[in-house]
């Protein structure tokens, strides 16, 4: 498990289930430590071996460089003799394939017990290792080394006697040296065993072969279609229930969803990629799901083949049809596979609050989703194998279409289907469909010239077709004449970018110098979409002008319309605009372009984030110049819903700002995104915008903007479980800000530190900071003072002394009142509410959390609300009220998770459990505590390790208790080092457990 994961942390939870599939002990997690500490002690008794095995939190990591592994080099030989093969040179291909083969000296991991990891892995390898000797035998019958390649074929096919790709190449290798009845002989073998065995009949390269044998051999060519035992090929249900025509003979329990963009209506010819696409989807449906990758160059109609074959299989997949643009064309607008999984959840209904912050937990639920539903699922633009494979099911009961640009390879994906250009009856067939057919009729010799100066690509026609178009008085020979002139664009159609440009340029030439200059400037926008609104601003039109300018673009296809609201480029497009902007335009032009649309962005963003945090923003950005008043006036009030809207170009900005030289907008709109990012659980792009925010500020050498990066960095890693990242840039927070004199930011920097001790279980130094920035009267600035009553007060309620928290907090209530601050208004009321509640006041303390709540619904504020709800329950439970104590705790839980606060979401699952504990329902107790203490583990969060510890202790207390002890001193290791007061409750548990007493009550 260690060998095939080098370098990563392998979880105790994972070597257990490799170990004991079925059932592992109850000594399981013991053993696995005592097998791991052998295994080390083994390791380090060799020269060269200490320090390999590393524990590391709840797993192990083998810390060794891949190449070490026998594997690994040989897919690394693989993998680039693959390469050598595909360029053409045979020598150093067959040297590589040669000694990727001969690492291999048996079966894979042979002896050994395998569990379903190691199982796939085997398994994958093995193919693997087909695959290679099947490149080498390639490799050698181009070599005309024959002698060499057929043996190692007969080894391969006497193993595994259905392989009808070792046996293309057997026959392909008699063939080559003129045994023509061998190779037949061989094609009669593979026959007759996929009949026999499998009920099928060869597919169609081996029949295509052996038409090309036969028939250079005169030999007689039977019909395929008349040989007997060969099942026909049909859609068979995927699930139980399902019929042939998609219906089912239950009721559907999800509500049908459809992404698909609009099909075009004129879509033409393809049929034999249609066909073999179906045909494959019905091989193996029934098995695992459906993947097709469909490649080929820009413009070739891969997007518009995926969308229409997705329309035909919906009918058997009905409940969902997903699309999304996975932007593989640069690095900067890649899409991340963790935040496609956003994406794809949330077409499939699924609520924001259910999607996990956790990529792995992610993945699940994408995939749990999917087994649900018969869909069909288009990831468009993909980059590589690596960015599509977390998002692929694994249920037979989805069918996923994959385009991209670049040919995928990956052993866990079938091979790609590369898209050819069309054909020329396909090609007339689109320009008819453009143009009139009549036109075509009428000109037929004209009408293929322009197909073929348009490279037979179907972009290049279509736009030539819809230039046509809007021109009646023209002839195709007239355009025919244009494209094949010598000095306009279509010189460039020799290759895949010329082919383009050539039809780009035919449809540029006849714009408005204005509009040309709108197409030109596109290809600097950051981002994937643009609105009419910031092309005015890139541009400097008005609004009017550039709703003009785009829906004529729009018309002659340069520029895609995908809402009526936000446009794209087409890839190639953004391309040809770059180009003839950097040869048209100065560079102080292009400059002043940017500068444009991030006075715009950067505009916006503040105003929204003046609304939600409108005294601390304030106080920390400045605005930048800003001339356009009316772009903004134009977006109407503006509001977190169009952060979200366009957050994923926003992100996009903050790094190009950064790397065109706008270092001041750079950090500006960085600070300007946090609050929005923090409370709807986007940590990921706030650590993406604040790493390149703090880039920008160290560029600029303005300390301030260095600190408040290095903050907010902290708010992130903190709220992802990364305590050490949080402190060390907290710490360089308050260093910057104290060399700069900042006393305001130093309070609240030294302030923030707070969290992240009482999180890492250091709840006494978490106390004295608070209690120094207290006595530090100069940190009272009128911001400061919050956070640093707030902090203060959580960490004196965690340590038992309630009293003291409690006049904290309401010194906080009477300066949010003073300040008329709603927010803190709020935050305090569920602190003096929570602080009530472990005080034993539950009556005052539900009136208390029940206000806090209702003033959240009055201002839209949700911070915090999963630790209200929380608090809630626990005052509940105390007064026996158990059913709104589950419900509160299990709203609590979905806050916590939708967002992202783990903490939170530990807290919630511990109480939970003791909910549920007080119900009668151990069993589903002791679940929310294993859980709890999972991930309480996993995040480093001692005092929910401790409570679930406990938890788990209180259900065996009555049935084990030699298992009971063991919880409880743990958990009271935990609470002594802690200094909380659950260390009692504890100690007083295992003193009557020593005394033979079981309490039973919670």
């Amino acid at each position: 498990m260690l060998l095939l994961q080098p370098g990563q942390l392998v979880p105790v939870d994972d070597l257990i289930d490799e170990l004991w599939i079925d059932c592992p002990p109850r000594s399981a997690v013991a053993n696995v430590l005592s097998y791991a500490a052998n295994l080390r002690r083994t390791f380090e008794a060799l020269p060269s071996g200490r320090g390999v095995i590393v524990r590391q939190r709840n797993g192990y990591r083998l810390d060794v460089p891949p190449e070490l592994i026998d594997l690994f080099r040989f897919e690394s030989d693989r993998s680039a003799g693959r390469e050598a093969l595909a360029a053409g040179c045979l020598d150093q291909a067959r040297d590589l394939l040669g000694r990727a083969v001969a690492r291999w000296r048996g079966p894979m991991l042979a002896g050994i017990p395998l569990g379903p990891v190691l199982t796939g892995r085997a398994v994958a390898a093995e193919e693997e290792r087909l695959l290679a000797t099947e490149l080498l035998v390639d490799a050698q019958l181009r070599s005309g080394l024959d002698h060499l390649a057929i043996p190692l074929l007969r080894e391969v096919v006497a193993r595994h006697p259905l392989r009808e790709s070792a046996y293309v190449l057997l026959m392909r290798g008699l063939h080559e040296r003129g045994d023509n009845a061998e190779a037949l002989a061989a094609y009669d073998e593979i026959q007759t065993r996929l009949i026999t065995e499998l009920g099928v009949g060869p597919g169609v390269n081996i029949e295509e072969l052996r038409h090309r044998i036969a028939t250079a051999s005169s030999s007689p060519v039977p019909a395929v279609a008349s040989r007997p035992g060969i099942r026909p090929g049909r859609f068979a249900p995927a699930a139980p229930g399902v019929a042939d025509d998609g219906t089912t003979d239950e009721p559907v329990q999800v509500k049908p969803v459809d992404h698909l963009p609009r099909a075009v209506a004129d879509f033409v010819g393809r049929e034999d990629v249609l066909a073999r696409l179906l045909a494959e989807t019905r091989r193996v449906e029934e098995r695992v799901p459906a993947v097709h990758i469909i490649d080929g160059m820009a413009g070739s109609g891969k997007t518009t083949l995926a969308v229409h074959l997705a329309r035909q299989l919906s009918v058997r997949y009905p409940d969902a049809t997903l699309f999304i643009d996975l932007c593989g064309h640069g690095a900067k607008t890649r899409v991340e596979p963790a935040s496609a999984l956003v994406t794809l959840l949330r077409q499939l209904d699924v609520p924001a609050e259910r999607i996990p912050v956790e990529f792995d937990a992610r993945v699940e639920l994408w995939r749990r989703e999917l087994g649900r539903r018969r869909s069909v699922i288009v990831l468009d633009n993909a980059a590589s194998s690596e960015q599509i494979l977390p998002l692929l099911p694994t249920e037979p009961t989805a069918v996923v279409l994959v385009t991209s640009r670049r040919r995928l390879s990956h052993p866990d994906v079938t091979p790609s289907q590369t898209l050819p250009v069309m054909n020329r009856g396909e090609g007339l067939e689109l320009l008819a469909l453009s143009v009139g057919r009549a036109r075509v009729e009428a000109e037929p010799d004209a009408a293929a010239d322009v197909v073929r100066l348009c490279g037979y690509l179907p972009l290049a026609i279509r736009l030539a077709g819809a230039r046509l178009a809007h021109r009646r008085g023209w002839r195709f020979a007239d355009l025919a004449e244009q494209m094949a002139g010598a000095t306009p664009a279509p010189l460039h159609l020799a290759g895949e970018r010329s082919t383009v440009a050539g039809a780009f340029a035919a449809s540029y030439e006849p714009l408005s110098e204005s509009t040309r200059r709108v197409f030109r400037f596109l290809g600097l926008y950051p981002g994937n979409r643009f609105s009419p609104l910031a092309v005015a601003a890139l541009t400097g039109l008005t609004v009017a002008e550039a709703h003009a300018a785009i829906d004529d673009l729009v018309d002659r296809n340069l520029v895609e319309d995908l809402d009526s609201r936000q446009y794209r480029l087409h890839d190639l497009m953004r391309q040809y605009s770059v180009e003839l902007c950097t040869r048209i335009d100065s560079p102080s032009d292009r400059r002043l372009a940017l500068a444009q649309l991030f006075d715009f962005t950067l505009e916006v963003a503040l105003r929204v984030a003046e609304t939600i945090e409108p005294i601390v923003i304030g106080s920390q950005v400045t605005h930048l110049p800003f001339n356009r008043p009316e772009l903004v006036e134009a977006i109407g009030e503006p509001s977190a819903e169009w952060l979200e809207a366009e957050r994923a170009d926003l992100v996009t900005m903050v790094s190009s700002a950064h790397e065109s030289g706008f270092d001041e907008h750079a950090w500006r709109l960085a600070r300007s995104l946090w609050r929005f990012c923090y409370i709807r659980g986007y940590f990921e792009d706030i650590i993406v915008t604040h790493r390149h925010g703090l880039a920008a500020a160290e560029v600029t050498g303005n300390t301030d903007a260095m600190a408040l990066m290095n903050n907010y960095l902290a708010s992130a890693y903190v709220r992802t479980g990364d305590n050490r990242e949080a402190l060390d840039h907290l710490n360089r927070a308050v260093t910057l800000s104290k060399g700069s004199q900042d006393v305001l930011n130093t309070a609240r920097y030294q302030a923030n530190l707070a969290p992240v001790y009482w999180w890492s279980g250091h709840l006494t130094e978490a106390v004295a900071l608070g209690m120094e920035g207290l006595r530090d009267h100069k940190g009272y600035g009128n911001v400061g003072v919050p956070v640093a009553l707030t902090n203060l007060g959580i960490a004196l309620t965690a340590l038992g002394r309630y009293e003291e928290a409690l006049r904290l907090h309401r010194h906080h209530l009477a300066w949010a009142r003073t300040n008329s601050d709603d927010f803190h208004v709020l935050n305090a009321l569920s602190h003096i509410g929570s602080v009530r509640t472990r005080m034993g006041d539950l009556p005052q303390a539900i009136r208390i959390l029940r206000a806090s709540l209702a003033l959240r619904d009055r201002t839209g504020h949700r911070y915090a609300e999963a630790e209200v709800r929380n608090d809630l329950g626990i005052a509940y439970r105390g007064l026996g009220r158990l059913a709104e104590a589950q419900q509160q705790h299990e709203m609590a839980r979905n806050l916590a998770i939708g967002s992202g606060e783990r903490h939170v979401e530990a807290a919630a699952l511990n109480e939970l459990g003791r909910t549920l504990r007080a119900q009668g329902r151990d069993g589903e107790a002791v679940e929310m505590h294993e859980e709890a203490l999972r991930l309480a583990t996993r995040i480093a969060h001692p005092h929910e390790q401790g409570r679930a510890l406990a938890g788990l202790a209180e259900h065996f207390a009555a049935v084990d208790p030699v298992e009971a002890r063991r919880y409880w001193e743990r958990a009271l290791a935990i609470f002594r080092r802690m200094g909380v007061p659950e260390r009692l409750d504890v100690e007083r548990r295992l003193a009557q457990l020593a005394a033979g007493v079981v309490d039973t009550a919670c």
